[in-house]
């Protein structure tokens, strides 16, 4: 790799990891496992990210929508998910941090990912975020009810509010408050959509949309995202 390539790669990446169930599905293999063999990737992807000079890494893991499946396969996939937490503290790939609602999770989903989240907190790397209970329309609607929330603390009536909301206010109430917007948001499997992630946030991001499955998803895959951003050029809205 060209040192100084990875000067023009971007800092905050977000990856929709998609394809586990289909993955497992054309190798007759069960749902769950699917999801196992995406989450041992995503411990890969974090090692590259690390080797490539990425410093923020949002992944999209468990949806608002994931989170109404039925209940064998939630409960599937929570399971995947702590068992993730467990590797990603023991890689020390870097301080984990949550992005969504966590007040939708269930309760032992939400436990593990706290007490992960302390543990976590001085680690030094990649800043990983995962994205769960997560729904780009939710968080909007959740930073709007902060606003008002704080609104009526300070007691600004609503006219006051109106002539003075700015984008900064309700960026500055996201899920994502903690972070600069992503830079480039891949997406796995094929599918040209982003189903609800990072709804505010990707305004002026560059999309890369990969074919392979998430399981698949290769180191040569990510460069090959890395170069194709890094051959743009951004216009910020122009």
């Amino acid at each position: 790799m060209n040192p100084s390539a990875t000067s023009s790669y971007p800092k905050h990446l977000g990856v929709l990891v998609d394809g586990n169930r289909r993955w497992a599905k054309e190798r007759g293999l069960s749902t769950r496992e699917g999801h196992a063999a995406g989450a041992a990737r995503v411990v890969d992807l974090l090692h590259w990210c690390a080797e490539l000079g990425i410093e923020d890494v949002t992944l999209y893991l468990l949806s608002t929508e994931n989170l109404k499946r039925p209940a064998e396969e939630l409960v599937g996939l929570t399971a995947v998910i702590e068992n993730l937490l467990d590797q990603l503290l023991a890689a020390q790939t870097g301080p984990i941090y949550a992005v969504g609602n966590l007040s939708l999770l269930p309760d032992g989903l939400r436990e593990h990912l706290e007490k992960t989240i302390r543990q976590s907190s001085s680690t030094r790397g990649v800043r990983i975020n995962l994205a769960v209970g997560y729904g780009g329309r939710q968080e909007i609607v959740d930073a709007v009810k902060e606003l008002l929330r704080d609104a009526a603390r300070a007691g600004t009536d609503f006219k006051s509010l109106e002539q003075s909301l700015s984008t900064e206010d309700i960026a500055s109430r996201l899920y994502t408050r903690h972070l600069p917007e992503p830079d480039l948001l891949i997406r796995t499997s094929g599918e040209q959509r982003l189903s609800g992630f990072l709804t505010w946030q990707s305004a002026y991001s560059e999309f890369y949309f990969c074919p392979a499955l998430w399981p698949d998803f290769s180191r040569e895959d990510l460069v090959s995202a890395l170069e194709d951003y890094s051959r743009r050029h951004r216009r910020f809205g122009s």
